[in-house]
């Protein structure tokens, strides 16, 4: 617009000198025209605010990988620097409440990371809780001549009603700060606090994970352990070589039950440590009792998973299913169809009775279900909504569980799990 005002005065003066002041009237009414359409397509607030929203949510996108870390020093230097880019200020910075974890843009040296805070407007932010406009750089709280930033903006980041940090734009100019940078400002703010609540969710979620899974080994424990050192001692007079056996599969299998409360293990690991187990129970009924037969795809064995998602369904099967008349089946398949992956845990024994089955999943009406909805629990932690368990049974034929996980690529065992099962 500005070179079109040059345009404009440009032809006025030629005309004028020359004389012609119809045309002139008439080529000034017609760049006025112009120049009205011209600002009313360029200055459209509802394109403003779409290309605001667009910018916005691009950072969002940009941003979360990092900030569902938490407020780490690594998180907040990345999320200054993509912040920089996107504002017109000279500098970005984020601190918690003590020290600067991120800084992008000028003056960076002089102020490092780790640094403690020192301007007096970033302590009242955190003090206030209120957003901070300064216009000068006595507002801003820098020693005289330590700093060229002029004007600022300081955005406390809150959670629980508490500020954990805050989010800071230095500007080089006095006076430069209007509205739009303000919202912008706040805009940004609330936005990294929102990454910040996902964060803390996200690890919630995570200890509550490892908390259901120290339930699991509690549950675990009594069910047959009392069951299985009487097993041993049997053995020890009639049988001592496999007493000797079994006693060291004992420690293998708590040392692995005490150790499982890590985030994943491979299939191959839930495979053998549930194949451990049922050599006890097979020990103490007789390998006449129960068949075990285990159909697992090459590909799958190293696929992450939750510990305890097998053995549960298996000891289960044994505690409910089993019979007086004949020997117990059970067999396990895990399988990839359409890109899925599935375990099916099927037995032949007793069943479920039809009324039941509507609440085997529910912990609180079935003491069978607590293992499974703790299963189930776990699956859709760590494979999504769609993960989980189904459970088929019939009265006096058996039952069939079958276990949802997600996509699974072998292709880079090593990736990280969001990239290779979902």
């Amino acid at each position: 617009m500005v070179i079109i005002a040059l345009v404009v005065v440009i032809i006025g003066i030629t005309l004028v000198t020359s004389g012609h002041w119809l045309t002139v009237f008439a080529c000034v009414v017609v760049i006025a025209v112009c120049l009205f359409f011209v600002a009313r397509f360029t200055y459209d607030p509802d394109r403003l605010r779409a290309r605001q929203s667009e910018r916005t949510l691009r950072l969002a996108t940009q941003t979360l990988p990092y900030m569902r870390q938490g407020l780490t020093v690594e998180s907040a230097q990345e999320v200054c620097r993509l912040l920089l880019p996107a504002t017109m200020a000279n500098a970005v910075a984020i601190t918690n409440r003590e020290v600067v974890m991120g800084f992008a843009g000028a003056e960076r040296d002089s102020h490092p990371i780790g640094s403690p805070i020192i301007t007096t407007a970033t302590l009242a932010a955190l003090r206030d809780k209120q957003m901070q406009v300064l216009n000068s750089g006595d507002d801003i709280g820098f020693s005289e001549g330590s700093s060229s930033f002029k004007s600022g903006i300081v955005v406390p980041l809150m959670l629980h009603d508490e500020p954990v940090g805050v989010l800071k734009f230095y500007y080089r100019l006095p006076h430069r700060i209007d509205e739009t940078q303000q919202a912008m400002a706040q805009g940004l703010g609330a936005l990294l606090e929102m990454q910040l609540q996902l964060a803390e969710l996200e690890q919630q979620r995570e200890v509550a994970s490892q908390m259901r899974i120290k339930a699991l080994q509690a549950q675990i424990n009594p069910h047959f352990l009392f069951n299985t050192i009487n097993t041993i001692a049997s053995l020890i007079r009639t049988n001592p070589s496999q007493a000797r056996i079994l006693l060291r599969e004992f420690a293998k299998f708590y040392r692995s039950t005490l150790e499982g409360s890590m985030d994943l293990i491979s299939l191959e690991q839930e495979r053998s440590q549930t194949l451990r187990y049922l050599g006890f129970e097979i020990a103490r009924f007789g390998d006449d009792r129960i068949h075990l037969s285990c159909d697992i795809a090459d590909e799958l064995m190293t696929m992450p998973v939750p510990a305890f998602i097998l053995q549960p369904l298996v000891e289960n099967a044994v505690a409910h299913g089993m019979r007086d008349d004949r020997p117990l089946h059970i067999n396990i398949v895990a399988s990839v169809q359409d890109g899925i992956v599935t375990i099916v845990v099927r037995d032949d024994g007793i069943g479920i009775a039809k009324d039941a089955q509507p609440h085997v999943l529910d912990a609180a009406r079935e003491h069978a279900g607590v293992a499974m909805t703790n299963v189930d629990e776990r699956l859709r932690s760590v494979f999504g909504k769609n993960a989980g368990l189904a459970v088929q049974s019939e009265l006096g034929i058996g039952t069939t569980i079958t276990l949802t996980l997600g996509h699974w690529s072998e292709e880079d065992p090593d990736s990280d799990k969001q990239e290779t099962y979902e």
